[in-house]
């Protein structure tokens, strides 16, 4: 198990995409946090969501079902907070 669940239920990969962020930007670097996702498109967009941040995907929970795995890095990119699929605008 993860050092922090966080239950995505059933919201779709947007509405995740938020809680996951509002979550993550409360958390320390090297929590893992195990996130609970019904939505079928989350095993395409949460590895994706840690490439473009920089957090890093450990893959599905090999014994929870829809349940994935993310470690918190310090040097993660800023994402949009209202738009997470979004990298932060730069000056």
């Amino acid at each position: 198990m993860g050092d922090v669940v966080i239950d995505g239920g059933d919201r779709s990969c947007g509405e995740l995409l938020l809680v996951l962020y509002r979550h993550i930007a409360q958390l320390d670097p090297g929590t893992v946090i195990e996130l609970i996702a019904h939505d079928p498109i989350a095993p395409i967009d949460l590895p994706v969501w840690c490439h473009l941040t920089g957090h890093q995907y450990l893959g599905p929970h090999p014994d929870v079902v829809d349940a994935y795995r993310i470690k918190v890095v310090a040097t993660a990119r800023s994402v949009d907070g209202g738009r997470p699929w979004r990298l932060a605008a730069t000056s």
